[in-house]
């Protein structure tokens, strides 16, 4: 494990790269929380602006598809930049339910499966999980 080729991309990379690690590391100390309260609800907000932060910055990351193509995994910024402020909404309302599922699905299709496909070869976080080889 090397974080070399995380820290040869460029910033924007980068910054995608810290934003979604720390939206997934926030996500985890959520889970594990008590919910409901200050803590919660603060912790909660950091984790929706890393969310968004995560969303924002990967328009800018282009060329899976050819230089300058948007892939199918931005359709899931997409989705994040919707969802991730009904979620919050859903919250403020009451309806913890539904805030909950937003909530846990966007870690689960944001986070984990998308995440899952940046260790695939030749993406960064494959060669700094893997190494280059």
């Amino acid at each position: 494990m090397s974080l070399a080729p995380l820290l040869a991309a460029p910033v924007l990379v980068q910054a995608h790269a810290a934003a979604a690690m720390a939206a997934f590391l926030l996500g985890l100390a959520q889970f594990a929380r008590r919910k409901g309260g200050g803590a919660h609800r603060g912790l909660g907000y950091a984790w929706v602006g890393l969310m968004l932060a995560t969303a924002l910055t990967s328009f800018g990351i282009t060329g899976v598809g050819g230089a300058g193509h948007y892939s199918w995994i931005h359709i899931l910024s997409v989705v994040v930049l919707i969802s991730a402020p009904l979620g919050v909404l859903a919250a403020r309302r009451g309806d913890i339910r539904r805030h909950r599922i937003h909530m846990i699905t966007l870690f689960a299709m944001a986070l984990v499966v998308t995440g899952g496909f940046t260790l695939l070869p030749g993406r960064v976080m494959h060669q700094v999980v893997f190494g280059a080889g």
